[in-house]
């Protein structure tokens, strides 16, 4: 009982990110509001754990939920309707270059004005998340490839923070990434030889 009170919001944002990755898989649309709960729960537990740099990007991320759920749904209210497509090169470099500035920013913050024991590798996977959400909510292929490294590394992250269920959730995270990406490029194929 004692480990269930203190896991207990480890074990419910696992549990709704899995949702969140298997809609998000899906391409469903519903992936949004999901993520909507399991962040703003992420806030709290992120926080507790001293994530400070996690806990902050869940800020982000609730804004960029509202913002791909918008942009999902505004093509004719369908979502199949916004298609799969690639990332132009000239925004991957663009993007490269702005996941790198943000990566040093919250480094600096990180280490100067909290007691962060992680600040690298915290300030790391939350400047590619920032990429990674714009990147799915543009519905580009490439940000899977996004997910796969930001999953890596905070699997490894949460394990040594002792939340070992959301760190068992990102690597599980790593597999569904990999196979996400095929099914979206499949997605996509099929999409252009109808058109």
């Amino acid at each position: 009982m004692d480990f269930l009170s203190h896991h207990w919001l480890d074990i419910t944002t696992t549990a709704l990110g899995l949702a969140y990755i298997l809609l998000e898989y899906k391409a469903s649309v519903w992936m949004w509001v999901v993520g909507f709960v399991m962040q703003s729960l992420g806030i709290v537990l992120y926080y507790q754990k001293g994530l400070y740099a996690d806990c902050g990007m869940e800020f982000y991320y609730l804004a960029m939920t509202v913002y791909g759920f918008i942009a999902w749904m505004r093509h004719k209210q369908k979502v199949a309707d916004l298609p799969i497509r690639h990332m132009p090169k000239k925004m991957a470099f663009i993007w490269l270059g702005a996941g790198l500035a943000i990566w040093a920013l919250i480094y600096f913050v990180l280490s100067r004005f909290t007691n962060s024991n992680v600040p690298v590798a915290d300030a790391f996977t939350t400047a590619l998340s920032i990429v990674g959400i714009w990147a799915l909510a543009r519905k580009y292929l490439e940000q899977w490839f996004v997910w796969i490294v930001v999953d890596i590394v905070t699997s490894a992250l949460y394990f040594y923070k002792d939340i070992p269920f959301k760190a068992s959730l990102y690597a599980l995270y790593v597999v569904i990434a990999v196979f996400g990406y095929f099914k979206w490029k499949k997605m996509m194929q099929e999409k252009a030889q109808t058109a």
